[in-house]
C-alpha cells in the first residue's frame, strides 16, 4: 500500500495523545491510592492539555487526506458496519472527555463525592478518568481494526495489528509523560520511564511477532489467480499502459524490497533499542533532557514504523500494476 503521510500523523499523534491521558490517569490512580505522593491538580491539567492539543493534531492531520473536507461529517454514517465511522464518532468523546478531566482539575474539582472502601476516595476527576480511559481504549480498537479488518490484506488481518497499535500508543505517551515530567521538574520521572520501558518492551515482542508473521505469510492471490493461469512460471512484463494512474499512485508504495528492509530496521532501532538506552542513562546520570530526547527519539520511530506497516500490506490489486511498460 502507499503510506499516505497525513494517515501517519494521525495515527502517531492520536496514539500519543491517547497514550499521554492513559499515563496522567495512571499517575492519579496511583496517588489516591497512596502508592505515589498527591500531584498538583496543575500537573494533571497541563498533561491532559498536551494530549488534547496531540489529539486536535491529529485530527487535524486527517483532513489533508479527504478529497472534499468539507463533507468529513458524513464519515460517521456507516457507524453499524464501518471502524472508520466508529473511530469518527469516538475521538471526539476522547477529546471532550480529556478536556474535562483536564478542566476539573484545573478548577480544583478534587472533592471526594463517595469513597470505595477504605482508601479510594471518588471524584469528579476520577469518574471522567474511568469514562475517559474507556473511550481511549475504545478509539484505539476502532483505529486498529481500520486496517485489521481488511480481510484481503492479509498483512494487516491479525490481532497483532490491534495490540500493536494500542502499545505503541501507550509507549509513545508514557514516555511524552516521562519527558513532560522531567520538563516541569516533577518526581514522577522514574514512575512514567519505567511503565513507558515497558510498554515499549511489550510493544517489541508484538512488532517482532508481527513482522515474523507477514514473513510467513503464503498469499492467497497470486499472478496465477490473478489471470486464471496455473503455470508455476508467470512474469509480468508491462501493466498494458505506459503511465501512472491512480491505482499506482495509492495502491502501492513504489519503493525497493531494499529500502522497505532499511525502514524497518530504522524504526526498530529508534522506536525500542534508544529510547530504551536513553531512559535507562537518564535513571544513572539524573537527566532531565534524556527523557525529551527518549520521547522525540521514539516518535520519529514510530513514524517511521507507521509508514513501514502500510508499506507492507500487498494490495492484490498490484497482481495488475507492477510494472509501468
Amino acid at each position: 500500500m502507499h503510506p499516505a503521510f497525513s494517515v501517519i500523523f494521525l495515527t502517531t499523534l492520536i496514539g500519543a495523545g491517547q497514550g499521554l491521558f492513559l499515563a496522567m490517569v495512571t499517575g492519579q490512580i496511583y496517588a489516591t491510592a497512596g502508592f505515589l505522593p498527591a500531584q498538583e491538580s496543575r500537573f494533571q491539567a497541563v498533561g491532559s492539555l498536551l494530549a488534547l492539543l496531540l489529539l486536535v493534531a491529529g485530527l487535524a492531520a486527517s483532513f489533508f487526506h479527504l478529497g472534499r473536507p468539507e463533507r468529513a461529517w458524513r464519515a460517521a454514517a456507516m457507524w453499524r458496519t464501518s471502524w472508520l465511522s466508529r473511530e469518527v464518532i469516538v475521538l471526539p468523546i476522547v477529546m471532550v472527555l480529556v478536556f474535562a478531566y483536564g478542566a476539573a482539575h484545573w478548577l480544583g474539582w478534587t472533592r471526594p463525592l463517595f469513597q470505595v472502601g477504605r482508601s479510594l476516595p471518588v471524584d469528579v476527576t476520577l469518574l471522567l478518568a474511568l469514562l475517559g480511559t474507556l473511550a481511549s481504549l475504545a478509539l484505539f480498537l476502532c483505529t486498529a481494526m481500520i486496517y485489521a479488518g481488511v480481510r484481503f490484506l492479509q498483512e494487516w488481518q491479525t490481532p497483532l495489528t490491534v495490540s500493536n497499535f494500542i502499545l505503541l500508543g501507550a509507549a509513545s505517551g508514557f514516555m511524552l509523560a516521562a519527558a513532560y515530567s522531567a520538563w516541569v521538574g516533577n518526581p514522577l520521572v522514574t514512575f512514567f520511564g519505567t511503565w513507558a520501558v515497558i510498554l515499549t518492551l511489550a510493544g517489541l515482542a508484538s512488532r517482532m511477532a508481527h513482522l515474523s508473521r507477514n514473513a510467513l505469510i503464503t498469499h492467497r492471490s497470486t499472478t496465477q489467480t490473478a489471470i486464471g493461469i496455473r503455470h508455476a512460471v508467470v512474469a509480468q512484463k508491462t501493466q498494458g499502459a505506459t503511465g501512472g494512474s491512480f491505482n499506482t499512485r495509492e495502491f502501492f508504495h513504489g519503493r525497493s524490497i531494499q529500502a522497505i528492509d532499511r525502514v524497518r530496521i530504522v524504526f526498530l532501532v529508534l522506536v525500542f533499542a534508544l529510547p530504551i538506552l536513553l531512559i535507562g542513562l537518564a535513571y544513572v546520570t539524573g537527566s532531565s533532557s534524556l527523557p525529551i530526547l527518549a520521547f522525540a527519539t521514539q516518535f520519529f520511530g514510530l513514524l517511521a514504523e507507521r509508514w513501514s506497516f502500510f508499506a507492507e500490506a500487498r494490495h492484490p490489486q498490484n497482481l495488475y500494476y507492477q510494472s509501468v511498460a
